[in-house]
C-alpha cells in the first residue's frame, strides 16, 4: 500500500468542490442582451477587467491577460462590432485608443459578472493579503498544471 501524499485530504475536498463550483458558475444566466454574442471565456476575462478596473488601452489589457496585444485587438474589434465595447482616443495621447464597456452594455455585464466578483470578495475578505496571494497563486499553479496535463496527457508526479 502506498503512503498517502500529504495533500491528499485537501485534494479530495477540492476534487469534490470544483465540479460543484463550475456547475454553479455555468448556471448563472447570461443576460438576454448578451446571449446572441457567443461570448467565450477570453471575452469574459476582458470584460471582467474592464468592469473591475475601468477603461484601459489594448496594451494594458494584453499585459493583464498575459496575451499578445494583437489577440486583445481582435477580441476588442469583435466586441466593438457587436456594440459591447467602445474605443475612444486617449485625451493625453491621441495615438492611443482607450477601450471601455459601452454604456448600453454596462448594466447587463455588471448584472452578470458582479455577483461572481462579490462572491470572491466575500470568500477572500477574512484572509490576510498574504493568504489571498496564496489562494490566487495556488489557483494559477493548478491552472498551469492542468494545462500541462492537457498538453502532455499526464501530470508530473507530485513533489514533496
Amino acid at each position: 500500500m502506498s503512503t498517502p501524499h500529504p495533500a491528499d485530504e485537501a485534494v479530495r475536498e477540492l476534487m469534490l468542490v470544483m465540479p460543484r463550483l463550475v456547475g454553479r458558475v455555468k448556471r448563472i444566466p447570461v443576460p438576454e442582451q448578451l446571449r446572441s454574442f457567443d461570448l467565450a471565456p477570453r471575452h469574459l476575462s476582458l470584460l471582467s477587467l474592464l468592469l473591475l478596473d475601468g477603461p484601459q488601452t489594448v496594451s494594458e489589457l494584453a499585459a493583464h491577460l498575459s496575451v499578445a496585444p494583437t489577440t486583445v485587438s481582435l477580441i476588442v474589434g469583435d466586441l466593438s462590432r457587436k456594440g459591447v465595447l467602445v474605443r475612444r482616443e486617449d485625451d493625453a495621447d491621441r495615438r492611443r485608443r482607450i477601450v471601455d464597456i459601452s454604456p448600453a452594455s454596462r448594466p447587463a455585464i455588471s448584472q452578470w459578472l458582479s455577483p461572481g466578483a462579490q462572491a470572491w470578495r466575500q470568500a477572500l475578505a477574512p484572509l490576510t493579503p498574504a493568504h489571498r496571494r496564496v489562494v490566487v497563486d495556488t489557483l494559477l499553479a493548478y491552472e498551469a498544471a492542468v494545462a500541462g496535463a492537457s498538453d502532455t496527457g499526464e501530470l508530473s508526479p507530485p513533489t514533496d
